[in-house]
């Protein structure tokens, strides 16, 4: 899996203490991106799925995964192996896309991805909607989707 980098112990990417997967390649680009880093594809490292795996079982206070980018969208397989991973664990999974959720809907490939996320936080950032006072999100276009009850 190609990442940017890995969070243990998050407070502001969802819930609880949350283990963090910044994925690698953004295709939105948004203006103030806070990752601008994370938008080449070619960027970042590979890493084993399982090796993250591992990594995020090792802290037994982690209360969930959350898969932001980069581009979550991007690496459908290696996020749901994280995913069920997590689900296995009792974690649940947050997940943040420039994409909103009927955009997602249209595409085909990203069913497998969506079926194991609990909570997305879909749409592009947008710097003119840019709001503090936001829990979870940085803009107030973006949306927090509890998929499981939607």
């Amino acid at each position: 899996m190609r990442i940017h980098n890995t969070v243990q112990d998050s407070i502001v990417d969802g819930p609880g203490l949350r283990y963090v997967v910044f994925t690698q390649g953004c295709p939105h680009n948004c203006p103030g991106c806070h990752n601008p880093e994370t938008h080449d594809p070619d960027g970042g490292r590979e890493v084993p799925v399982e090796e993250l795996i591992e990594d995020m079982r090792r802290n037994p206070l982690t209360d969930g995964l959350t898969l932001s980018g980069g581009e979550p969208f991007l690496q459908i397989d290696d996020c749901v192996k994280l995913a069920k991973a997590a689900h296995a664990k009792g974690l649940n999974v947050w997940c943040y896309s420039g994409w909103t959720l009927e955009e997602l809907k249209e595409m085909p490939q990203a069913a497998p991805l969506l079926e194991e996320i609990d909570v997305l936080v879909d749409g592009a950032y947008v710097e003119s909607q840019r709001s503090l006072s936001l829990p979870w999100r940085g803009s107030a276009n973006q949306r927090v989707i509890a998929l499981k009850q939607t």
